[in-house]
């Protein structure tokens, strides 16, 4: 009960932070992908991204395919050693979703709605392209991902939420800065 409390407490304080002006803000916190999936998604788990799904099994049902609320767990890889993660924020078509997460594009940034698109041979969500800024479209590299952690019917109801307030934002590769 407690942790729930804590929980609950910590995900009303991040929304606050996230609808404070960016500017008074600018630079004043810095996300890691898996402390801001945590609270931003609801899924209770810790330690590297990468480890996540690994950390799942048991815990949270898992698949291969996107649903609101989840949060997809990339692999660890040499340029990306700790893993990412990232959750599903709406989903396009069964090949392309929109993103809420962190510490991708822009060090330490949080980036809201961005598209990414499965590059699988399959359509298997195993590998997936991700919307990079400084480009300003969908990246070229494909990074390799375990699949997706379902978050469960609360954590999915409060995405739908947090997206339904969020309809007048949502344009591409927009970051908040906290």
């Amino acid at each position: 009960m407690l942790q729930r409390l804590k929980v609950a407490v910590c995900s009303v304080l991040f929304m606050a932070a996230l609808a404070a002006p960016s500017a008074a803000n600018a630079q004043s916190t810095f996300w890691q992908c898996a402390p801001f999936a945590r609270v931003f998604s609801g899924i209770q788990l810790f330690g590297a991204a990468g480890g996540w799904w690994k950390q799942a099994i048991g815990k949270y049902a898992q698949g291969s395919a996107p649903k609101l609320g989840s949060v997809l767990v990339f692999k660890a890889i040499g340029s990306m050693r700790s893993g990412h993660v990232a959750t599903v924020t709406k989903v396009i078509s069964d090949r392309i979703v929109k993103v809420t997460h962190a510490n991708w594009s822009s060090h330490g940034r949080i980036e809201r709605d961005v598209t990414v698109m499965d590059a699988s041979a399959k359509g298997d969500w195993s590998a997936v392209k991700v919307w990079y800024g400084p480009i300003g479209d969908i990246g070229t590299h494909a990074y390799p991902t375990y699949g997706f952690i379902y978050a469960g019917a609360k954590a999915v109801a409060h995405s739908a939420e947090l997206a339904a307030q969020d309809l007048a934002g949502g344009d591409e590769g927009v970051t908040a800065s906290n």
